[in-house]
């Protein structure tokens, strides 16, 4: 057995899995598994959220690794040729042409995105309360923006510039439509049409490595979805103060509407469903996935809703119970399945990340009614501890029932 080889080909299957939008824990779960089955020395391995350092036996490899988006569907075939791997399947050489072969798996058609970013908008549109011509309108943003992001700004645009100039589109978009009399409540239109933004990867991922005792990776991703929130906020907030500008005054909105039809159960689960599963799209999960992600956002969702509609339930309270609820699915169709976890976690815990929160304190802080900015954002804070707090706690779980009595 070539040792460097092997090392080589360890290597490789971390570079694809963290530049794909995998946790820490997880590369380095995988490539311990190569590496073992490949006769290799564990243990040589530092992975960090943009680089891996490889040492072992006179071989040294060190990378640098940009994120440059998430496809999950890569993730998901390194895992499973890990597995093949452990069990013999797999020589050297061809563990070389699979990881070949996954480096070259096309993402989804633009057209799917399109369509997923679209139906993605409009769906939590309607979760937070938007009517069906609200809906309409965050459905033809989430168009435009998904055009936007696909064509521009991942083309000519680093990550901080595009969420700002993605955030500041919308928003003009949806005010010139407000103002053409399309849609009723502009906050509505803007809170769906700001979602395909919203850094849920980062974000679930950062408290995924925080679970894992990984502080440094974990702390560097939960920056980086602050950072990716922040850039939204200044992009929606930049159209605004132009328009007041320009008007001589700020729009006046007056808080979420919640639309008595929109509102009932049965429109609020499908929109769950949709929504997380438009969401499993732009992620780039595999299409036999799909289902999956969508069931585990439902079950949030239902969870959510009963908790604080029937309950009484703060929505902190509420969330906390629903990303349990999410999070256990998650584990559930992951065993059930063969699959990362962070498949359906990622998509599933969608409907629950407070970017509602980001647009009111955005739109707050430029109204200059800082009282209620810092009440809306202090909330989002709440609801961000809650979701961080439950995942790290069935997280934890998992691994005590997963470990043997006497490890």
């Amino acid at each position: 057995m070539d040792k460097n080889k092997a090392l080589d080909i360890v290597s490789r299957a971390g570079h694809i899995m963290l530049e794909n939008g995998a946790e820490i824990s997880r590369v380095e779960e995988v490539m311990e598994r190569i590496a073992h089955a490949y006769g290799v020395d564990s243990g040589n391995f530092f992975v960090l959220s943009n680089g891996i350092f490889t040492t072992a036996q006179g071989y040294a490899n060190v990378e640098h690794i940009p994120f440059h988006g998430t496809q999950l569907d890569r993730v998901v075939a390194v895992n499973a040729l890990s597995r093949d791997i452990i069990a013999g399947r797999v020589s050297l050489e061809e563990a070389d042409k699979r990881l070949d072969a996954i480096r070259r798996m096309p993402a989804h058609p633009a057209w799917e995105q399109v369509l997923a970013s679209a139906l993605g908008s409009g769906a939590f549109c309607a979760i937070f309360g938007g009517s069906f011509a609200d809906c309409g309108v965050a459905l033809l943003s989430g168009i435009i923006l998904w055009i936007f992001v696909l064509q521009v700004s991942s083309r000519y645009m680093s990550k901080v510039t595009g969420n700002i100039a993605g955030g500041a589109l919308v928003t003009l978009f949806c005010i010139m439509c407000h103002k053409l009399g399309w849609g009723d409540h502009l906050g509505n239109m803007l809170i769906g049409a700001i979602i395909p933004l919203i850094p849920g990867v980062p974000f679930t991922n950062g408290i995924r490595d925080l679970a894992s005792e990984d502080y440094i990776a974990g702390g560097t991703r939960l920056i980086d979805a602050l950072m990716g929130f922040l850039c939204i906020a200044l992009g929606v907030s930049t159209v605004f103060v132009a328009d007041a500008y320009i008007e001589g005054s700020i729009i006046v909105l007056d808080g979420t509407a919640y639309d008595t039809v929109t509102a009932q159960w049965l429109w609020q689960l499908v929109a769950a469903f949709v929504g997380t599963t438009a969401f499993a799209v732009l992620f780039g999960a595999p299409r036999s996935k799909y289902i999956g992600c969508g069931v585990c956002g439902l079950l949030g969702w239902i969870v959510y809703l009963a908790t604080y509609r029937n309950l009484g339930l703060t929505p902190t309270e509420a969330t906390f119970f629903a990303t349990m609820v999410v999070t256990v699915s998650a584990y559930g169709f992951a065993v059930l399945q063969r699959c990362p976890v962070i498949v359906f976690l990622i998509c599933g815990i969608f409907p629950l990340v407070p970017g509602a929160g980001v647009f009111w304190t955005s739109y707050h802080v430029v109204s200059q009614n800082l009282p209620t900015a810092l009440q809306t954002g202090f909330l989002a804070t709440k609801c961000t501890f809650a979701i961080a707090f439950a995942i790290i706690i069935i997280t934890e779980l998992s691994r005590m029932t997963a470990r043997k009595p006497n490890d």
